[in-house]
């Protein structure tokens, strides 16, 4: 296993206190909502307090996207000691005045310019984001009370089995069980209807360990596990919708407020094991298809979707790994993409319909 190794504008860990010096006393995290992007998030904050600063958070929230005009714009607005973006990706997109630091291991769709690159793309096997951020803060000095957050996150972004040292560490101080059980529920927030992780945050935040997330002695474990029950009704709802199939690509398409399209895919991919599985979710923003897609054979989904890019798709559109992508389409494009595919009007959508 190798990491940490700097090419074409990447760099590893060992660049994050250097890059950390250019840094003001209020700087801005910026973290995805899922269990890998709000532990990174919360070991990003804890590593620079550690180091006397006071950062402050804003967590990718639903429907959005860090590179996005809205978002960038939304940065530009805002004062800050530096920007770092962590588990959001990796884009040229990215334009700031302030030193910026991006923490992340998705495949770039290009370099920002003028910010340092933390990312594990170039290693076998891929570390992920809380891992990276992670390998960040112990550059900085000790960091061993935080290595559980990055075991969640490693659990969430389902790399458990890759054989990182510092999971197998994690494992045996923490136990697996608890760590799983407080990525289901750290998970949870942001797969609702709202979308709201900051509780979720706050909890990681606040906690020692994995059995402290569950213990009940912080109230947020309480809305966790609300979220969750939300979850799963609308989940169970979904699992009874059947795929379309066309050569070696099967969609489920539904309607849900819920983020569990990712969920879908997943159940899907263990069962249809030689296809491309999609499944598309027209009910959990208005006017759009949000789309997991999953694999479990020898296809990168990134080349997948770009040979079937429709014209009006953004930034949203067919990024992730080789083999868990997705994106999101304007009704629109959803119907131009799903005709390249190969499928007919059985998956388009017609003016407002969602179902």
């Amino acid at each position: 296993m190798r990491f940490g190794v700097a090419r074409d504008g990447i760099s590893g860990p060992e660049a994050f206190p250097a890059a950390l010096e250019a840094f003001g006393s209020d700087p801005l995290i910026v973290c995805h909502n899922d269990a890998d992007g709000l532990s990174a998030g919360v070991i990003l904050k804890k590593a620079l307090e550690r180091s006397d600063r006071s950062p402050r958070i804003r967590i990718v929230g639903k429907g959005e996207n860090a590179y996005s005009a809205e978002f960038q714009a939304e940065l530009q607005r805002m004062r800050f000691g530096g920007l770092i973006l962590a588990d959001v990706g990796t884009s040229s997109v990215l334009r700031t005045s302030v030193p910026a630091i991006v923490v992340d291991h998705h495949v770039p769709t290009g370099l920002p310019a003028g910010a340092t690159t933390i990312s594990g793309v170039d290693d076998d096997p891929i570390p992920t984001s809380s891992l990276l951020a992670f390998r960040c803060a112990r550059a900085c000095g000790d960091a061993d009370d935080l290595l559980w957050l990055a075991a969640i996150g490693i659990i969430g972004d389902m790399a458990d089995d890759d054989g990182f040292a510092e999971f197998e560490e994690a494992k045996a101080k923490g136990g697996i069980t608890a760590l799983r059980k407080a990525v289901s529920l750290v998970n949870a927030p942001r797969r609702t209807a709202s979308g709201d992780a900051s509780a979720a945050f706050a909890l990681l935040e606040k906690a020692e360990g994995p059995k402290a997330v569950l213990s009940g002695e912080h109230a947020e474990t309480e809305a966790l596990l609300a979220a969750k029950a939300e979850v799963n009704l609308e989940l169970d709802a979904a699992r009874k919708v059947g795929p379309k199939v066309f050569g070696d690509v099967a969609v489920i398409r539904f309607a849900s407020p819920c983020q569990i399209h990712p969920l879908v895919a997943q159940a899907w991919r263990g069962r249809l094991k030689d296809k491309i599985v999609i499944a598309a979710n027209a009910g959990y923003r208005p006017g759009w298809v949000h789309f997991a897609a999953r694999t479990a054979m020898d296809r990168d989904l990134i080349a997948f979707f770009a040979e079937h890019r429709p014209p009006g798709a953004t930034e949203q559109y067919g990024n992730g790994h080789r083999a868990a992508s997705g994106g999101a389409l304007e009704f629109a494009d959803w119907n131009r993409f799903i005709r390249s595919v190969g499928f007919g009007a059985e998956l388009e959508i017609l003016g407002l319909q969602a179902a």
